[in-house]
């Protein structure tokens, strides 16, 4: 049987590490990674020429500027322009070189900040965005509208699949730049080195965050990209928005998941919260009914997943 070509876009980060451990775990299919160095994907010509060299069967589009809440806020040029050129450049390189099948990483926040909860898919674009990760989150929409767009006109089949918060092996612990929960892995570690009486975490600790290990997404996007022919055109028929929710389906507080990282540190100090700092959305909890009908489901407890990261914090940085 002839191996399946699939390019993993973004295969260093948390999404594209777990997706190429997920392809590499099947004989059948060859993954084909480039780092940045090798393939600049803001390059239009470039992106261009390794599509059309190499002509995968199918992509995962993971490559994306990614960041916190104190990020999206010191660099909202970067994170919207950055984004749209990566997007643009890959779908219109894609669609030139003949593949139809691709799989387009986007994030919860492209969904109104007070939309509904559990988040279904269908409530994007019924309300305002969240203004601390709006330029993010429109770069993001602006790639579902892509595969929709490219569906109706071209008939690709293109899908959007929506993850929720992810953590685990490979995540981005740098101080200032990362995400709620790997940021607070760093921050109760070095507490607990350097001795200190007290851990300040931003907010009230009241805002509900659903996070889903890595691995698990993985899997999810594997299963995505082997569901048979009419299951995968019925998700990105012309006539909807090809748009599917990736997550747990249960969330906790920001309070709640500090206390329980806190405890795998195994930091002795104090928790304090500072109110003062923004909370970013209230609660965002994904609609995931819609994977779970088609037969998927996550694996791995918040708790064991904590353990995991962990481990891999301190094997790649302490």
């Amino acid at each position: 049987m002839e191996k399946k070509k699939v390019f993993v876009a973004g295969h260093r980060g948390l999404v594209g590490t777990a997706t190429v451990q997920a392809l590499k775990n099947r004989p059948d299919y060859e993954v084909v990674t480039r780092t940045r160095t090798e393939l600049d994907l803001e390059d239009r010509a470039a992106t261009r020429h390794f599509f059309l060299e190499h002509r995968p069967d199918y992509v995962v589009m993971c490559a994306a500027k990614v960041g916190g809440i104190l990020a999206n806020s010191n660099f909202p040029v970067d994170f919207l322009h950055n984004n749209l050129r990566i997007q643009l450049n890959v779908f219109d390189a894609a669609h030139e070189a003949g593949i139809d099948r691709m799989i387009f990483l986007g994030s919860s926040c492209i969904y109104p900040r007070d939309c509904p909860q559990p988040i279904k898919e269908e409530y994007l674009l019924t309300g305002p965005l969240e203004a601390t990760n709006r330029p993010y989150a429109l770069a993001k929409i602006a790639g579902v509208e892509s595969c929709w767009a490219f569906n109706r006109q071209y008939g690709t089949r293109y899908l959007a699949a929506m993850p929720t918060n992810m953590y685990g092996p490979g995540d981005n612990y740098h101080p200032e730049h990362s995400h709620v929960l790997p940021a607070l892995i760093r921050r109760f570690h070095e507490a607990k080195i350097k001795g200190d009486p007290e851990v300040v975490v931003w907010g009230s600790g009241t805002p509900r965050r659903e996070f889903m290990y890595s691995s698990d997404l993985g899997e999810a996007i594997l299963f995505l990209l082997e569901l048979p022919e009419e299951r995968f055109a019925e998700l990105t028929r012309a006539e909807v928005t090809p748009l599917i929710n990736i997550g747990v389906g249960e969330d906790v507080t920001i309070r709640e998941v500090a206390e329980r990282v806190k405890a795998t540190v195994g930091y002795e100090g104090e928790l304090k919260l500072d109110a003062t700092k923004p909370d970013g959305t209230p609660r965002k909890l994904m609609d995931v009914s819609r994977l779970l009908t088609l037969g998927w489901k996550p694996r791995t407890p918040l708790d064991i997943g904590l353990k995991n990261a962990y481990s891999d914090f301190l094997q790649r940085h302490a």
